[in-house]
């Protein structure tokens, strides 16, 4: 999108300055202090009241951060916090919402399975199966516990060597609904074991290379979850 098409003056500058760190220093910095509000007032000719307005909104989807000893920093980009906050309305006007977002999760998993499997490391491997025995573990255990925290990770880990921050931004908002319908608090025994069942199908082809195996187990899998017995105080 063109800069002059931006919602605000602050986010323009914000988006100007952006470019010209890249030109300059070819990336981003982590975290980039800019100027008072007062000074941009004055370079920009537009009110200090004006700005504050507009670098709350710049806030609230994770652009910048604001504290009150260091100022105003950029942040590194993330699709994260606006999806956050579009998601989070969403589901709470209707929570059907979070079904036809769970969707879209399933169909963006689904068509960067290869792209992302065949970029992850012996590393990544060696992590994904402990989330696997981890999870056995829990679910095998006296008391039995909800391997929830080993569910988010896995499937997020296989897709973190994506350098594609929409695609990692829209799985990570999937699991805070996820958490917020209370989907992490109780599930059927009998689910959980299926749900696993295919988590380490999945895994074991990822480790060995047979991504088409993975691939078909992501897919048998993917739709469990509408038919999770407790899945209708969601709908």
């Amino acid at each position: 999108m063109p800069q002059n098409q931006l919602s605000s003056i602050f986010l323009q500058y914000l988006a100007q300055h952006s470019s010209l760190d890249q030109a300059t220093n070819g990336e981003t910095p982590a975290t980039d202090r800019l100027p008072s509000l007062n000074d941009v007032s004055k370079e920009l000719g537009v009110s200090v009241a004006l700005l504050r307005e507009q670098v709350e909104v710049a806030k609230a989807i994770g652009l910048v951060e604001v504290r009150p000893r260091t100022g105003i920093r950029r942040l590194p980009y993330s699709f994260l916090p606006a999806v956050r906050q579009s998601l989070s309305y969403a589901i709470a006007v209707d929570q059907s919402h979070f079904m036809e977002f769970s969707d879209l999760r399933n169909h963006i998993e689904a068509a960067y399975w290869n792209e992302a499997t065949q970029l992850l490391t012996s590393e990544d491997h060696q992590r994904l199966m402990s989330l696997v025995n981890r999870a056995w573990e829990k679910l095998n255990g006296q008391p039995i516990q909800i391997p929830h925290e080993e569910h988010r990770q896995l499937h997020l880990r296989i897709y973190t060597r994506l350098k594609n921050p929409f695609v990692l931004g829209l799985l990570e908002a999937y699991w805070e609904a996820y958490e917020a319908v209370g989907l992490n608090l109780y599930a059927d025994y009998r689910y959980l074991q299926q749900v696993w069942a295919y988590h380490q199908e999945m895994v074991e082809a990822i480790c060995t290379g047979d991504f088409d195996r993975g691939y078909r187990a992501l897919l048998q899998h993917k739709d469990l979850i509408f038919h999770r017995p407790d899945l209708h105080a969601v709908k």
